[in-house]
């Protein structure tokens, strides 16, 4: 069968031309659905490249949002315990102070007291004195009285003798 003769419109030129212009229209045809195919395929692909990218870039965004939201919480924490320790450390030092003001008020109070007491002591020493001096003036006065009278009484007798 491979041994026959073959025609001769196989050889010819014009058959040629005709089957190389039907291959050529078909490859072409074929050839360019195969493109817009495979285009669409590409853009398919590219597509979902970018979906997936934005997807993971979405994801590493949060990621870091979580890690700067978690270092913004450490550090607020960090100042929350440094303003702690520093309110304490004034309540300790405003204790003191008052402590210091309250033992100041007592010393006051404790010299008061004793001015208030000394005072008093004065003033009875004084009282003791008026006391004394208010008997000496009852006395002068009637010895002063006293004395008037008698003269008032021999004033009186010499001019009657």
């Amino acid at each position: 069968m491979f041994n026959a003769p073959q025609p001769n419109w196989l050889e010819s030129q014009e058959f040629r031309e005709v089957l190389s212009q039907v291959i050529n229209e078909l490859l072409s045809a074929k050839l360019t659905e195969l493109i817009i195919q495979r285009e669409k395929e590409v853009t398919k692909f590219s597509i979902l490249e970018r979906i997936l990218r934005v997807e993971e870039e979405l994801k590493s965004l949060r990621e870091l949002q979580e890690k700067q939201f978690e270092a913004i919480l450490r550090e607020m924490n960090a100042r929350f315990e440094a303003m702690n320790t520093r309110f304490e450390a004034l309540q300790k030092e405003m204790n003191s102070r008052f402590e210091a003001m309250n033992t100041r008020f007592e010393a006051m109070n404790a010299r008061f007291e004793a001015l208030q007491k000394e005072m008093n002591a004065r003033f009875e020493a004084m009282n003791a004195r008026f006391e004394v001096l208010e008997k000496r003036l009852n006395f002068m006065q009637w010895f002063i009285v006293a004395g008037f009278s008698i003269l008032s009484l021999l004033i009186s007798l010499f001019k009657l003798f």
